[in-house]
C-alpha cells in the first residue's frame, strides 16, 4: 500500500517504521526544513517501549535512557513526601519492558535513523500540508508550495493543530486549560550534590502550580516542567520567556526546585500554553486516518502523550495486515484505540488537579482512594500493542 504520513514527529516516525516493516511504501511529509525535536524530556513506559524495541531501538534506549526507580510526590515548599509509586525493576518484571526517561531529541534522532535505514529517501522536508481531500480510490494532499500527492492512505500525525484532522472532524479548535508549562533542561553538574534528587521522577505539588523534575541522557541533564495557572499565550514549544517570570512563579519553593531554576540558562526558559480537546470517537474516513495529538491531544500529567502515539502506530500497522477493505480496517483501528486514548486524556486532566492539592492529608486521601499505582499497573502499562486482541 502507498501511504503518506503528514508529520515527522515521534508519532509519525513510529508509524513510518512500523508500516515500513510491514512492507508498505511510505513517504513522510514534514513542514519544517530540518529534522529535529525540542530540548525536552520524555518518558517511555513498557506499553511504548515494546514497540520501540520491535523497530530496533532497544540498544539505543539502553544507551541514552535513564531508568527511574519511582514517581515521588512532594510538597512544593517543605519537600515533605506525600506519595511514592515504584517503577524500576518492578515495572520491567510486571510488564515485560523497561521504563525509560530520555531526551526527546535523542529519541527522535533514533527514530529518524530507524526509518531511513528502511527507506533512505522517504522523509520529505519543507512540505507543509495545506489541505487533505478524500476520494473514491485514494486521498489527495495539497501542499503550501502548490504541489499535491495522492496516496492509498493518508495518516495525520501533525499534532494538535492538525491540518489532516480538518478533513475528518472539521475546523474545531483546542481549548485553553488556564495553565501554561515552563520547560527547561539544566546540566546536572550545575546543581550541588546535596540538592539533587535520587533517580526518580519527582512531582512537586503546589497551589495552582506544580512541577516535575527528572534525569535524562544518562543522568547528565535534569529535565524540568512547571505547570502554572497563567493567562493564555502563544502555544509554541520554542517560545522563550523571561527567566525573571520563572523565578517569580517558583519563589519560595523547596531548595531542590530553586537549585534547578537558578541553574537554568536565562535565555533558554521556554513556556507554552496547555490546550486540551475532548476525545474524538471518529478518527477516519475512507482513505484518511489520524494518530497521536492530531486526534487525542493529551495533557502531560500521566507522561503518556507520546506513548499513545507510538501505540497508535503499532496498532495501525497491524490492522492493515488483516484481510479487510481499507475503510473497515480503519474503523477497527479507531474503535479499538479511541476508548483507551480517551481514558488517558480524561485521567491526565484529572491528575493535573490532583497534583495541585497542597494539603498533605487530602492528597494522601486522594491517592489512597484512586489507588493510582494499582490502576496503572492493571490497565495502562500491561497493554501490548504488538499482541493485543482487537
Amino acid at each position: 500500500m502507498n501511504i503518506a504520513i503528514i508529520g515527522a514527529g515521534i508519532g509519525g516516525l513510529s508509524a513510518a517504521a512500523c508500516l515500513l516493516k510491514h512492507g508498505h511504501t511510505v513517504s513522510v511529509y514534514e513542514q519544517a526544513n530540518a529534522l529535529g525535536e525540542v530540548g525536552a524530556g520524555i518518558q517511555m513506559s513498557a506499553n511504548a517501549t515494546k514497540v520501540l524495541n520491535a523497530i530496533g531501538l532497544g540498544d539505543t534506549l539502553e544507551a541514552i535512557g535513564v531508568k527511574p526507580q519511582a514517581f515521588e510526590f512532594r510538597r512544593f515548599d517543605t519537600g515533605e513526601h506525600l506519595h511514592r509509586i515504584p517503577i524500576g525493576t518492578r515495572h520491567s518484571e510486571l510488564h515485560g519492558a523497561t521504563y525509560y526517561q530520555v531526551h526527546r531529541g535523542d529519541l527522535h534522532a533514533a527514530l529518524v535513523d530507524a526509518v531511513t535505514s528502511l527507506a533512505p529517501d522517504c522523509i520529505k522536508l519543507s512540505m507543509p500540508a495545506k489541505r487533505v481531500e478524500d476520494g473514491q480510490k485514494s486521498a489527495c494532499v495539497h501542499f503550501a508550495n502548490g504541489g499535491s500527492i495522492e496516496a492509498d492512505l493518508v495518516v495525520g500525525a501533525d499534532g494538535i493543530k492538525s491540518v489532516v484532522r480538518k478533513a475528518i472532524l472539521g475546523d474545531d479548535q483546542p481549548e485553553f486549560t488556564g495553565h501554561v508549562a515552563w520547560r527547561l533542561i539544566v546540566p546536572t553538574e550545575r546543581i550541588a550534590p546535596q540538592l539533587r534528587t535520587d533517580v526518580v521522577s519527582t512531582v512537586w505539588c503546589g497551589p495552582k502550580n506544580h512541577a516535575v523534575s527528572y534525569y535524562i541522557r544518562n543522568g547528565t541533564l535534569v529535565n524540568f516542567v512547571g505547570c502554572v495557572a497563567r493567562p493564555w499565550e502563544e502555544e509554541s514549544w520554542i517560545a522563550s520567556r523571561p527567566w525573571e517570570e520563572l523565578d517569580i512563579d517558583y519563589a519560595g519553593w523547596h531548595p531542590m526546585v530553586r537549585a534547578i531554576v537558578e541553574a537554568a540558562d536565562k535565555d533558554k526558559c521556554y513556556r507554552w500554553a496547555l490546550n486540551n480537546r475532548k476525545p474524538a470517537s471518529v478518527w477516519s474516513s475512507k482513505h484518511i486516518t489520524l494518530l497521536g495529538d492530531a486526534v487525542h491531544a493529551t495533557l502531560p500529567y500521566m507522561a503518556q502523550g507520546a506513548a499513545m502515539a507510538i501505540e497508535d502506530a503499532a496498532i495501525l500497522a497491524r490492522v492493515l495486515e488483516i484481510d479487510l477493505p481499507l475503510d473497515e480496517a480503519l474503523m477497527l483501528y479507531q474503535d479499538h484505540r479511541a476508548p483507551r486514548t480517551a481514558r488517558v486524556v480524561q485521567e491526565s486532566t484529572e491528575m493535573g488537579s490532583l497534583y495541585q492539592i497542597v494539603d498533605a492529608d487530602e492528597m494522601r486521601k486522594q491517592f489512597h482512594e484512586r489507588n493510582i499505582a494499582k490502576s496503572r499497573n492493571e490497565w495502562l502499562y500491561p497493554y501490548d500493542p504488538l499482541t493485543v486482541n482487537f
